[in-house]
This record gives structure tokens, C-alpha cells and sequence, in this order.
């Protein structure tokens, strides 16, 4: 639940060490803006404010944040602040565009992303810092491909200007002070036409996809449909990056015995999921919710009206459903189903990706080059920080 983040450059542990709130009955606490909330942290507990409907986001867009209605979390379009009718219809309007068989059909070309920037990593010859070459690159190519920005023309996008309107949208990267209005115009302006032009000449791609479910289902408000797409192109790109690279630092710094491991592909599926579940991707891991009916959990009653702050991080470390933690057997299977893609209704529409982008990545890389290590001790890489992720601006390598 922080918020302001120090120089990019200085050298901070990484995020699995750092400390998080024991898991322990709900107990009031305050948040960062000094709203009073009950803070839960068991995993049990936070599985049931996740699922629980008297449990809503709707009214809290700005509670417990800056009140930037600019960051993903604070926007009331955002689907992540829908509750109820307005959530159920929107959230199904985007499964249409998620459907089995069109996650299947992007399978073979996002390990062909992989696969590629493994060549180039390769071909290039070491040393290398696997931001820059790998960690970047890697989920741009699926975003612009996924969206259909990659082609020629209005609807091309490139890295410059993704990675400029990602950190304005998730406003992190800079000082909380620093003006991100032109660059999220800009972003705004872009997403607007963008869907116009799908509405005109629909393609294959997620953004037409979406826009033909929400055209043929009617009620879906355009700014919920042009943040929806802002959403999915910018944070989606942002979480994997982060990701890949919070487990790299991990694997290669703390764990480089069980670095060649992963050329096997079910070891790789076993680790990426206690990797993305053990190590959380920013500071700010506590999703809040306003109860609107007396409610108990673990065993106290919440108070109509009072909100609730439930920590996700703390939820996936309960010692009583995790007791091995994160340095146990890497390719264990987790005791209960993880909570970093949160739960219930609002559980994240783009974890499949995430995860198939992290089991592709260790995977291949790992079978390419078995002899890869980091050439910077781990507590001296600088970390790129802000208030929705946190993970290294930089890994140097050498093989």
C-alpha cells in the first residue's frame, strides 16, 4: 500500500525479501491517503473478501490512492472499479473476446515471440542486460501483435511510445509530482481511433474482437470499452516485464542451481507459478473494498460502511496454507491456488497470458543458454519502482 518510489537507480532487495504483514485476524489499520480500514491478511480471509458481494469496489476509485483518476486502479471506467450489472456485463463482453479457442490460436505465435528474442539474445553474444534484450521485448512483440499494433500505418506502435504512455497511465517511473497529462491524451486520442477504426474494418486481433462484443451486446459504456483497451495494452505489457524480470533476478541470483532445470517443461510450469505467486509485482498489494452489510471474518465483525484493505501478498505467504515459502522445491505444486491474480469476480482477465509468457521465456531461454548468470550481485541492480510494479531496470548477464 505504498506509494512515492525512490531514484530508479538505487539498489534495493528484491522484492521477495521484502518484509510483508503476518497474516493474522483482520485488524484496523490506515491507509496511505489516512483512510481507517480493516487490514486482512490470512489467506483465507482475503479469499472471502475476493468473492464475498457485499464486499464492492464500486465507490472506492479513490480511496487509498493519490486520486488520480489517470492510474488503472483509480479510474471509475475501469473495470477493476465495476461491481455488480455493470460488471457482470462488461466482464462478459470481454470473455467473448477471450474464448478458448482464440487463446489457443495465440499460443504457437507468443512462443514464436519468445523464441525469437531467444535467437537474438544468442546471436548477439554475451554480455547482455536481459531488460534491454529480452525482458522488454518479449512482451511488446505479443502486445502490439495481440492489439494489431504491429503493422504499418495509423495503428503501428512502437516501444518509445508505449513504454512513455504505460508509465504515465500507471503513473510510476517519475516523481508523483511529474505532469502525465499530455502523454495520457495522447495514449486517450490513440485508443479513440483506434477503435473506430476496428469498428470500420474489424480484424482478427483483441481490440476488434472487443469491440464487435461490445457493439453486438449493447450497454457497454465507450469509456469503460477505450479504457478496457488502454488497460490491456499498457498494463498488460508492464506486468509481464516486471514479472519475467522479478523471477529472473530471482533464478539467477539466489537459485542458479536450479537455473538449467528449467529446459524441462513441467519443472517450468511448477516454478513459474510459485515464482508469480511468491513474489509479488509492486509494493502496493492490498485491493480495497467498502463493506455494505455487517460481515465477519475470521472471526470479527466488519461494520456496514467500513473498508477493507485485503492484502494479497500476505495472503499468499500464510504460513498456515504455505509453510515451505518460496525456498522450498521450486517445482513443488503450491498447497492452494494462488491469489496473485486475485479471485472471484475480478480475477485478472490476463493471467493466461502471464503465465504462458513466463513459462515460454524460463523455459527457452534456460534450454538455450544452461550457463547464464548475472555479472552484478543481486543487492547492487538498480530497480525501476513506482506504485504498481517494481522490478530491476536492469539485469546484466553473461553466458
Amino acid at each position: 500500500m505504498s506509494s512515492a518510489a525512490p531514484d530508479t537507480a538505487t539498489p534495493l532487495p528484491p522484492l521477495h525479501r521484502l518484509t510483508v504483514t503476518p497474516a493474522r485476524p483482520p485488524h484496523p489499520t490506515t491507509l496511505p491517503d489516512g483512510t481507517p480500514a480493516w487490514l486482512v491478511t490470512r489467506y483465507h480471509d482475503v479469499r472471502q473478501v475476493l468473492g464475498d458481494p457485499r464486499l464492492t469496489r464500486a465507490d472506492l476509485h479513490e480511496v487509498g490512492t493519490a486520486g488520480s483518476t489517470a492510474d488503472v486502479a483509480a479510474n471509475p471506467a475501469s473495470l477493476f472499479n465495476q461491481d455488480g450489472d455493470s460488471h457482470r456485463r462488461l466482464r462478459a463482453t470481454i470473455q467473448k473476446a477471450f474464448t478458448p479457442r482464440a487463446i489457443a490460436g495465440w499460443r504457437p505465435w507468443v512462443a514464436a515471440a519468445v523464441q525469437q528474442a531467444v535467437d537474438a539474445l544468442v546471436a548477439a553474444g554475451p554480455p547482455a542486460d536481459l531488460v534491454t534484450a529480452f525482458t522488454r521485448p518479449v512482451p511488446f512483440t505479443v502486445t502490439t501483435r495481440l492489439m494489431g499494433l504491429d503493422g504499418d500505418g495509423p495503428d503501428h506502435l512502437d516501444d518509445e511510445r508505449l513504454r512513455r504512455w504505460t508509465l504515465a497511465l500507471l503513473a510510476q517511473g517519475g516523481e508523483p509530482t511529474e505532469d502525465h497529462s499530455a502523454s495520457l491524451a495522447e495514449f486517450g486520442s490513440f485508443t479513440r481511433e483506434l477503435i473506430e477504426r476496428r469498428r470500420r474494418a474489424p480484424g482478427d486481433d483483441l481490440v476488434s474482437r472487443l469491440v464487435r462484443a461490445a457493439d453486438r451486446d449493447g450497454g457497454v459504456p465507450e469509456d469503460a470499452l477505450a479504457f478496457l483497451v488502454l488497460g490491456l495494452t499498457a498494463s498488460g505489457n508492464e506486468s509481464v516485464t516486471g514479472a519475467l524480470g522479478n523471477a529472473l533476478v530471482y533464478l539467477l541470483g539466489e537459485r542458479p542451481d536450479h537455473w538449467p532445470r528449467l529446459a524441462d517443461p513441467a519443472v517450468t510450469e511448477q516454478t513459474a507459478e510459485r515464482l508469480l505467486h511468491f513474489i509479488p509485482l509492486g509494493d502496493d498489494e492490498a485491493t480495497i473494498r467498502r463493506a455494505t452489510a455487517p460481515i465477519e471474518l475470521g472471526g470479527v465483525i466488519i461494520p456496514a460502511g467500513a473498508v477493507v484493505a485485503a492484502s494479497l501478498g500476505s495472503a499468499n505467504r500464510d504460513p498456515a496454507v504455505y509453510p515451505d515459502g518460496l525456498d522450498a522445491d521450486l517445482d513443488r505444486p503450491l498447497a492452494a491456488p494462488t491469489l496473485a491474480f486475485s479471485s472471484g469476480p475480478h480475477y485478472c482477465i490476463g493471467a493466461w497470458r502471464v503465465r504462458l509468457e513466463m513459462r515460454e521465456s524460463l523455459r527457452r531461454l534456460a534450454a538455450a543458454l544452461p550457463g547464464l548468470r548475472l555479472t552484478t550481485p543481486v543487492d547492487r541492480l538498480p530497480w525501476q519502482l513506482g506504485t504498481t510494479t517494481r522490478s530491476p531496470a536492469a539485469v546484466p548477464v553473461t553466458w
